[in-house]
């Protein structure tokens, strides 16, 4: 399905939920909100699902303006956060009812039925009632009945945050292989980088019910328009470093401190001074990998273990730094800590907050 919003905005009351933003998803592939909490995601799907009218501007679905549309009248699926499931129904007959409304024969649900079952790893729990599953397993249910009615819009708002780790990474590539399949236009919303990531399509960055920036979700991640997209885009939170850039070509953050800078930054930077420098977590390493790796000493503040990577929170002067290191790392606090950047992974941002240069290709990582 091919659908545009064109100048949309929504307001209850006095307060602003959506602010105007134009915007066409990519018909047959994922298109992925990603904003934190009240970023505008569910405001924008509703919107989109016909669930909620905007009060100003159009939306239009397959060259036809369906703003007034009721959602009973528009081909779609929409699963929320929270499960939605017809407690009377066994699992069998919540994911067989779209089927059974479009007067499919049995046969044939029986077949579409146990074979979505079986991606979406319920089974053995297809002749229970809502009431005696789980959590996720219910979550896993509304979602097999959305998906199983193969509409041309299918809204999917976080439908996988009930869901435990392991069971989250399966469904993710499950559904990741559904979507590249493209039948249907999927809108996904999430707060987490990580998952825009792994689904890939499209993202469209949302804050505070404003676009921020949208495209090949490969292309937004490795050039954020601007200080807060990349914000946005980036967990842990990518590290932000004001500098002034001399005639000398290097970028001082400190009277004792100065990084090179190459010849494409110092040209960004030269008509500007003050900027803002960028640094993913992932990019800061505790040894050199190249000759021109800048070292970069600092105080431990803080350091977390999860899982098979270590978060270590420094801190060199009025600079805070977040290095997202590979592995275990037992790192004692308040104790020296030299680690090592690559002078050319710096995005460079106007004081304003727009990007003037962003590394040629970064790592596909958060």
């Amino acid at each position: 399905m091919q659908l545009a919003l064109e100048n949309v905005s929504t307001k209850y009351g006095a307060q602003d939920h959506l602010y105007p933003m134009s915007l066409e998803l990519v018909p047959g592939t994922i298109n992925v909100l990603l904003g934190t909490t009240q970023a505008g995601k569910t405001s924008l799907m509703r919107v989109m699902a016909g669930l909620d009218r905007p009060t100003h501007g159009k939306v239009i679905a397959g060259g036809k303006d369906v703003t007034g549309l009721p959602v009973r009248q528009r081909d779609l699926a929409m699963v929320y956060q929270q499960f939605i499931n017809y407690p009377s129904f066994t699992v069998f007959d919540n994911i067989a009812s779209p089927l059974r409304i479009k007067r499919v024969p049995e046969a044939e649900i029986r077949t579409r039925v146990e074979r979505m079952a079986e991606r979406l790893h319920i089974s053995a729990h297809l002749n229970k009632l809502p009431a005696q599953l789980s959590g996720g397993q219910q979550q896993r249910t509304a979602l097999a009945r959305a998906l199983i009615k193969e509409s041309a819009l299918l809204l999917l708002d976080e439908p996988l945050v009930n869901l435990d780790y392991k069971l989250r990474e399966e469904l993710r590539k499950e559904l990741a292989a559904l979507f590249a399949e493209g039948k249907t236009t999927v809108v996904y919303a999430t707060t987490e980088p990580l998952e825009a990531l792994q689904l890939g399509g499209h993202t469209v960055l949302l804050h505070e019910g404003r676009l921020l920036q949208h495209g090949p979700t490969l292309d937004v991640f490795n050039a954020p328009n601007s200080v807060q997209s990349a914000r946005t885009f980036s967990d842990p939170p990518i590290n932000l470093i004001p500098a002034t850039v001399g005639a000398d070509g290097m970028a001082r953050v400190a009277p004792d401190l100065a990084i090179p800078l190459n010849d494409a930054q110092r040209r960004q930077a030269a008509q500007h001074g003050e900027v803002v420098l960028g640094l993913r977590a992932h990019s800061l390493r505790l040894a050199p990998l190249h000759a021109d790796d800048f070292p970069l000493a600092a105080q431990v503040e803080l350091a977390e273990i999860s899982g098979s990577e270590t978060y270590v929170h420094l801190q060199r002067g009025p600079i805070g730094l977040v290095a997202q290191l590979t592995g275990v790392h037992n790192l004692d606090l308040g104790v020296p800590c030299t680690v090592y950047l690559r002078p050319d992974e710096l995005f460079m941002f106007a004081p304003g907050g727009a990007l003037l240069f962003a590394p040629p290709q970064t790592q596909d990582g958060v």
